[in-house]
C-alpha cells in the first residue's frame, strides 16, 4: 500500500537550529532515504521551494484567479514529500517517525487512493 508522507516546516524552528545542524539533518535524511529505498519502502522523494515561490489558482463561476503565495497563511508549510510503500498505516507511521523533521514542523502520513481503481470505477 502506498502512503504520502508530507513534511511541513516551521521557519521559526528551522532558523533556531544551531549553525550547521540543518545540513547535518539533511545529510542524515539522504542517508536514511537511501536505506529506505534499498528496503523497497521509498518510492519517490521531493523537496519543495519556499512558499514565496508559490502561485495559487482558483476557478469560481468560470473566472480564474491567480495569486502569489500559498492558499493560507500558516506558520507551517509543505516543504517536501515522500511516496512510500508500507504494509499498513502503522508501518507508514513508523517509517515517518524516523525522519527528523517532526522536530522542526510536523509530518503527515496519508494513504494514497488507487487512481487506477477509480479510473475503472468511473469507466474512464
Amino acid at each position: 500500500m502506498k502512503f504520502l508522507v508530507m513534511i511541513y516546516n516551521d521557519d521559526t524552528l528551522l532558523n533556531a537550529l544551531p549553525a550547521g545542524q540543518y545540513d547535518t539533518m539533511m545529510h542524515g535524511c539522504f542517508k536514511h532515504a537511501d536505506e529506505l529505498r534499498a528496503e523497497g519502502h521509498l518510492l519517490h522523494s521531493m523537496q519543495l521551494q519556499p512558499p514565496a515561490e508559490t502561485k495559487t489558482i482558483r476557478v469560481r463561476n468560470n473566472r480564474t484567479t491567480i495569486i502569489d503565495g500559498p492558499f493560507a497563511e500558516t506558520r507551517e508549510y509543505l516543504g517536501g514529500f515522500n511516496l512510500i510503500e508500507a504494509a499498513d498505516i502503522d508501518e507508514a507511521v513508523r517509517i515517518a517517525q524516523s525522519f527528523p523533521w517532526a522536530a522542526t514542523g510536523c509530518i503527515e502520513v496519508r494513504p494514497v487512493h488507487d487512481i487506477e481503481a477509480e479510473r475503472l470505477r468511473v469507466g474512464a
